[in-house]
């Protein structure tokens, strides 16, 4: 694999029984890219996510995430990534310290290194009054941009987000993408998914999945005009409207 790719992935294939959640899809994603990874309900892609995020072993196909093999390397894989949802990313009877403490830790990062950066890092935040009060007593935007702090604060290679902005206002969505780009900066690839496309147009590239299968691929301004729309929503909806399938 190049030295400049981050994810390869080569007909990549999931299949639960006699159904095919994930259909040979193949893509790369570049060092230090924000890839935005699209699709409706019941797309695949959120078993395709757990596929390259070491979760989940593909049916056939491959793929190498960081430069480690998802069939042979999925542990490995999981120490150089770093991971955020909507949901499940901080523990929320935890104080903001506690939680960057507790999964640094997890990740290798030494003691002194967590102290010393944990106390940077809820400086920047703004968080200095709030760092000892539980997680689920601050706003959702707050959580939220704390949530990515953690997710990053080991310096992985690539840091998967999936739905990160869900339910936060568009001041705050802004910022949020404000740390997206300023990660990109650092080399640390992005690889998100959202529900809003507007936040699509933030992205470098695009990929949106229909049943299982990547039908689009390219960077927004090149979609519009190949698809002959006026916004990337209207791209999703030329796709999305043949879905058949529930979530997977």
């Amino acid at each position: 694999m190049p030295n400049n790719i981050a994810i390869s992935c080569h007909e990549l294939t999931k299949k639960f029984g006699e159904f095919t959640a994930v259909d040979n899809i193949s893509f790369e994603v570049k060092k230090g890219e924000v890839f935005g990874f699209l699709g409706a309900n019941g797309a695949g892609k959120t078993t395709a996510m757990k596929m390259l995020t070491g979760l989940l072993t593909p049916s056939s196909g491959g793929a190498i995430v960081a430069g480690f093999d998802v069939y042979k390397e999925a542990e490995k894989i999981k120490k150089n990534i770093g991971y955020m949802s909507q949901r499940f990313s901080l523990y929320e009877d935890l104080t903001p310290l506690e939680n960057i403490q507790f999964f640094a830790g997890i990740y290798g990062v030494s003691k002194f290194e967590i102290k010393q950066r944990s106390k940077e890092l809820i400086y920047e935040l703004g968080l200095e009054n709030e760092a000892r009060k539980v997680v689920s007593s601050l706003p959702l935007g707050w959580r939220q941009k704390l949530a990515f702090s953690v997710a990053v604060f080991h310096r992985p290679q690539i840091v998967f987000l999936d739905e990160p902005t869900g339910g936060v206002d568009p001041v705050t969505r802004r910022q949020f993408w404000d740390m997206i780009y300023e990660a990109a900066e650092n080399v640390v690839t992005v690889f998100v998914t959202t529900h809003y496309m507007d936040e699509s147009e933030y992205c470098d590239r695009v990929s949106i999945m229909v049943d299982g299968r990547i039908e689009a691929l390219d960077t927004p301004a090149n979609l519009r005009e190949n698809f002959g729309a006026n916004s990337m929503d209207e791209v999703f909806f030329q796709l999305a409207r043949v879905a058949k399938r529930s979530e997977i």
